[in-house]
């Protein structure tokens, strides 16, 4: 083993002689300085940017001049790989602690969760209808509920060019709608929403139904944010304890999170298969060579027994074989990784339409010597969180860009909506239809079916992603060795 370390050490400190006696010259252009080396490092396409080559420059001087020329934020889309195609997720913050935040779910917020379809075949015009209401929030003191429908906002109809302007403002007036038959008619009704900082906590409902022989767990759950998974564990506790014998967990509007809570949840599922792989990271090419050689456990999530949160608390697994998952193309990240990775295991059954395809995650990279949170510069607050793996299941399967086909296809009915968490709810209805075979719940098609443009959480800078929450173990002192 350390014949094989040292020779890649050997191979790639030739790589890195620009790092090797100038880095005191650094603090030349200290936030692109570290932006530059931050992805030539960690970058997952960082062999497909001619700019983040290894022997791109042949001295700290020569990489200043380069770093001159942009502001952070143009050094760091010009360095991303097909952009807006390939990588669609990618983010650098100015200022860390708005980061920190939504990697929790913080942010500002209405506190009516939206989504956003096409009305025409142009794809010009946009309506948005309400998928959830936030407790404790201004929506949550409105006149506005699950299902209604809007088409402008303060009076201004709702197109694919205006609507990030229209929404993104701090307070806006909703005009509603109604959806009859397939027909969309102004109402003359209206709300006025006002966003306040908001930390969501993603465990939204649970519920228990008995249904012949079946007793079915509910669980809705809107987001991987590490801070409520005590919350997800006690909600387990809750299915748990009522013996529920099979489980429809919607992550129909999860847009994803941590790994971590991924794996969790996971086990909160299932609970047989601990100490087993559960999910296996691949790196950019010179990374994937370092860890496999000196840490290959750390590319390996496996299935737990107890909480990440070093409290040791038991989780409170459910032992099922089977479970039948929501979801919408509003299912990202996180959620598609729990499908595919419980698939090797479990029979999962997914609901829904196909899922986003996000297949990769990222990390937060501050400016640090080892780029962690630990002795980052006080110089500024930047940090950024780059697509930095590709997450693949126990037989290594990752392959799903394109999204995660639904096993039973089923769209939302902006007619009926539903109440979530209720066995008329017509996505919920259908998780029951499949678990007792009894067609009698099998709802109607939608008279009204358009095609998905953005939701409330994918206007988000940070709103549809997946991510570690620290570097692996041993790579502390990674840039140090490659030096």
């Amino acid at each position: 083993m350390k014949k094989v370390s040292l020779l890649l050490f050997s191979l790639i400190i030739g790589a890195f002689v620009l790092y090797s006696c100038e880095d005191e010259d650094d603090n030349a252009v200290p936030v692109n300085d570290f932006i530059w080396k931050g992805l030539n490092l960690y970058y997952l396409w960082q062999e497909e940017i001619p700019n983040l080559a290894d022997n791109k420059f042949g001295n700290q001087a020569q990489l200043n001049s380069f770093l001159t020329a942009y502001s952070p934020e143009e050094l760091f889309e010009s360095l991303l790989y097909q952009r807006g195609v390939v990588d669609r997720w990618s983010v650098i913050f100015s200022d860390f602690h708005v980061l920190e935040d939504a990697l929790q779910g913080v942010a500002k917020s209405t506190g009516a969760e939206f989504g956003l379809i096409y009305t025409d075949a142009s794809e010009t015009t946009v309506m948005g209808y309400v998928r959830y209401i936030l407790p404790n929030s201004d929506a949550a003191s409105k006149d506005i509920q699950r299902g209604d429908i809007f088409y402008a906002v303060n009076g201004t109809t709702l197109t694919a060019d205006n609507y990030r302007e229209l929404l993104n403002q701090d307070s806006y007036t909703l005009n509603f709608a109604d959806l009859s038959n397939g027909v969309l008619t102004p109402n003359g009704q209206q709300v006025t929403l006002t966003k306040t900082e908001y930390a969501e906590n993603p465990v939204y409902k649970t519920e228990v139904i008995n249904e012949g022989s079946h007793t079915i767990g509910y669980l809705m759950y809107n987001g991987f944010y590490s801070n409520y998974d005590t919350d997800l564990n006690n909600a387990f506790g809750t299915l748990k304890n009522a013996g529920v014998t099979d489980l429809v967990l919607d992550l129909r509007y999860n847009g994803g999170g941590s790994v971590q809570t991924a794996t969790s949840l996971a086990s909160m599922i299932t609970g047989q298969f601990m100490g087993q792989t559960f999910a296996s990271e691949q790196w950019n090419a010179k990374l994937q060579a370092y860890y496999e050689g000196n840490n290959p456990s750390a590319l390996i999530n496996k299935f737990d027994m107890r909480l990440a949160d070093g409290s040791g608390t038991l989780l409170n697994s459910l032992n099922l074989s089977k479970v039948y998952i929501l979801t919408t193309q509003s299912t990202a990240s996180a959620s598609e990784l729990v499908i595919n990775c419980l698939k090797p295991y479990i029979t999962v059954v997914t609901i829904g339409d196909t899922t986003t395809g996000k297949n990769v995650g990222s990390v937060t990279l501050y400016d640090s010597p080892d780029y962690t949170a630990n002795g980052r510069s006080g110089s500024h607050t930047y940090a950024m969180q780059p697509i930095v793996l590709k997450i693949v299941n126990k037989d290594g399967f990752g392959d799903y860009s394109n999204g995660i086909a639904a096993d039973v296809h089923l769209d939302e009915d902006l007619e009926n909506m539903g109440v979530l968490g209720q066995p008329t709810e017509p996505y919920f209805a259908a998780a029951i239809s499949q678990i007792t075979a009894n067609d009698r719940k099998w709802p109607g098609t939608p008279r009204y079916v358009r095609k998905h443009f953005k939701d409330s959480k994918s206007m988000q800078r940070f709103g549809t992603e997946m991510y570690i929450e620290h570097l692996p173990t041993g790579s502390q002192g990674l840039k140090r060795n490659l030096q």
